[in-house]
């Protein structure tokens, strides 16, 4: 019975096995191969490696796309309220949005730059009073947007030996968080008029610059950064690690300079409501100009800010470990899922050169096992 068992259930399996003779010719199948050359082997390749291209790419873009509300306007009876909306936030908020944000900054620069020039760079008085005008230039900032920003836990306190890290969805993360403490940034150096605040204004809070483009940058921003974290009266280091602003849905992979300071590292999840606006960020597509205007004509900015308890690296742990528990602690806090991909691949891809070395070491493999079968 077993052996009568075993024979049906294996011609069972002959049956649903397809047969090669209905899709090629006997004489393909009975030829066999003398020899097999590479260009034969990779003339599948290009096939193959648009297909993983693709799925690559739409696993790795999709964190940096903004996903456009659906549109609610779709009838007769919603049409004239949107057209109301639009009357509303470019004629009347708009309008008061950027008046307040003119006077701020007016009052700004007529106070700013005589502390900061005519008092001498040792004064502490003059350092306090950089640092709760750049606070007040941020929430002007941010009553420019109808910012309505929840933080939730301990306030940041200057103190050495700490540094905090947070996600990055745009550069108002970090307006929002300077609004609550002066914070001392690491960030991409930017042209224009962003470029002339951050050389002006912000420099005068430890804030350090660098160039994605410049790989020495990278050794005199980590001196800077151990430098910084041993000083007591500094302000307190921000950190951006994924590098590149994402959509606020994903977090990307951590860079460990922040994390092999030996220091605390203290975590910062930033998440937003994309109830009125998406403040997503895309630099490649949009100036931050554009972006600002598009805040300022939406209904508000809600926000959530959480402050989590400060972190340690752990015995045998090392940095890239130490990144990722801090990464894990913030997306699960902010409801963001992660995934494996590191954000410059946003602005760098692999040379053509590096892909055929991958190719070839690929292709001699598969050669390989195939002439020891």
């Amino acid at each position: 019975m077993a052996m009568a068992g075993l024979s049906s259930s294996s011609s069972e399996m002959d049956l649903d096995r397809p047969i090669l003779e209905d899709y090629i010719s006997t004489d393909s199948i009975q030829r066999i191969p003398q020899t097999l050359h590479l260009r034969e082997l990779l003339d599948i390749s290009p096939t193959l490696t648009e297909a993983a291209g693709a799925i690559i790419d739409d696993s790795f873009t999709r964190c940096f796309k903004s996903n456009p509300p659906e549109p609610w306007n779709w009838n007769v009876y919603l049409f004239p309220l949107w057209c109301l909306g639009v009357v509303v936030r470019y004629g009347i908020l708009f309008p008061l949005r950027l008046a307040v944000f003119i006077a701020g900054w007016i009052v700004f620069f007529l106070t700013f730059f005589p502390v900061h020039f005519l008092l001498p760079s040792s004064n502490k008085w003059r350092h306090k009073m950089e640092r709760i005008l750049v606070e007040m230039m941020c929430s002007v900032f941010v009553a420019s947007w109808t910012g309505v920003i929840k933080y939730h836990g301990p306030q940041p306190s200057m103190r050495p030996h700490q540094v905090f890290v947070a996600n990055h969805t745009s550069m108002i993360d970090f307006i929002i968080l300077e609004q609550t403490t002066a914070f001392a940034v690491i960030m991409q150096k930017h042209p224009g008029w962003v470029g002339f605040i951050q050389t002006a204004i912000l420099e005068s809070l430890g804030s350090i610059w660098f160039n994605r483009t410049e790989s020495k940058d990278r050794e005199v921003v980590a001196r800077k950064l151990r430098e910084h974290v041993q000083g007591p009266d500094n302000n307190p280091l921000l950190i951006f690690p994924e590098g590149t602003c994402v959509n606020n849905q994903y977090t990307v992979m951590f860079k460990k300079g922040a994390f092999e300071l030996g220091c605390a590292v203290c975590p910062v999840a930033i998440k937003y409501n994309k109830i009125f606006v998406d403040a997503f960020w895309n630099s490649k597509k949009q100036s931050f100009s554009m972006h600002l205007f598009r805040l300022m004509t939406s209904w508000a900015v809600v926000c959530d800010v959480w402050f989590l308890e400060p972190q340690y690296l752990k015995p045998g742990e090392t940095p890239i470990e130490f990144a990722e528990r801090v990464r894990d602690m913030i997306s699960v806090r902010a409801g963001l899922k992660k995934v494996p991909w590191d954000g410059y691949l946003k602005y760098f891809r692999p040379s053509p050169k590096l892909t055929e070395q991958k190719q070839k070491i690929f292709a001699d493999s598969v050669l390989r096992r195939l002439e020891e079968k």
